[in-house]
């Protein structure tokens, strides 16, 4: 998969190399829901009833959860394992206030 954590010289952010497959796969779940919020905007612009609109927002959040539990799942698995290992403990601490954001 390649280093993670590295950070980008040019803005001074942490990166993570991903496999083509994982940003193939994350590019094509965002398109879905990016897709998704387009079909919203086009039922508020043809006054659909706005429980119809409701039920379709509600999609849009469970595919917005699902993309961040696929995601979450992945950097504990790399980044945060790593840097552990690496003895890293600060990144425990980014990880706790990742989750709070998370469940707000």
């Amino acid at each position: 998969m390649g280093e993670t954590n590295k950070v980008c010289p040019a803005c001074k952010y942490k990166t993570k190399e991903r496999s083509e497959k994982e940003r193939r796969d994350m590019l094509n779940r965002l398109s879905r829901i990016e897709g998704q919020v387009r079909g919203i905007k086009k039922m508020v612009e043809n006054d659909v009833y706005c429980p119809d609109i409701l039920i379709q927002v509600s999609a849009v959040n469970a595919a917005l959860n699902s993309f961040n539990k696929v995601l979450l799942a992945e950097h504990i698995r790399s980044c945060v394992a790593e840097d552990i290992r690496e003895g890293k403990e600060e990144t425990i601490d980014e990880l706790v206030l990742v989750l709070q954001k998370l469940m707000k």
